[in-house]
């Protein structure tokens, strides 16, 4: 087999006052907005994971690395075992494993603080592709969470995977307001007086 003969490709000097494009993420969305515009397309942004034998702390620097609240917690095949967010990292869930089981924070794993798959409540995509905006920030408001997982289903194997993750911070990035962590009460109100207003 003959190899081709690869020529560089010719540069040139960049236009002055040129600009740069942004992620699609980055648009501001309005209420009506289709859902599927603020959800975290995993076929598009490589999911965040992480092991179950990590400590908290490392999973929480991880989180921090990759600027996301919430990391999947998956076996050597890539199987999903959970979910564990910032607030399972930093909030009450350490301190009462800690209560309950004895040890020291600096112990804890991911396995100790994290959701398992059991008790993971997720949307369809073939729901969300119906939905607006305003569908997915009174879902999360009702079940009173910061995220939300979405499932796609393979017609061919019926395997179900993961398909993508609604982050309410991310919402409201997109609605162009700047959200607290943890603060999901008043989260929830500022989305909602931000969307009256529009």
């Amino acid at each position: 087999m003959e190899r081709a003969l690869y020529k560089p490709l010719p540069f040139r000097k960049l236009d002055p006052g040129s600009g740069y494009f942004q992620p699609s993420a980055s648009r501001l969305v309005q209420i009506d907005s289709p859902a599927i515009g603020v959800m975290t397309d995993l076929q598009k942004v490589s999911a965040a994971t992480i092991g179950p034998e990590v400590t908290l702390a490392q999973a929480t620097q991880t989180m921090i690395s990759r600027g996301v609240r919430l990391l999947l917690v998956v076996g050597p095949d890539e199987e999903i075992l959970g979910l564990i967010t910032a607030r399972d990292t930093m909030g009450e869930r350490p301190i009462k494993f800690i209560q309950q089981n004895g040890g020291k924070h600096s112990d804890l794993k991911v396995r100790d603080c994290m959701s398992a798959t059991s008790t993971i409540e997720v949307l369809t995509l073939n729901d969300v592709l119906r939905a607006e905006v305003g569908h997915i920030v009174a879902t999360l408001k009702n079940v009173g969470r910061q995220h939300a997982m979405v499932v796609e289903t393979d017609l061919a194997s019926g395997k179900e995977s993961i398909r993508g993750i609604f982050s309410i911070t991310q919402i409201g990035r997109q609605l162009g307001m700047s959200l607290q962590a943890f603060e999901v009460a008043k989260t929830f109100a500022e989305i909602e007086a931000a969307l009256a207003a529009n």
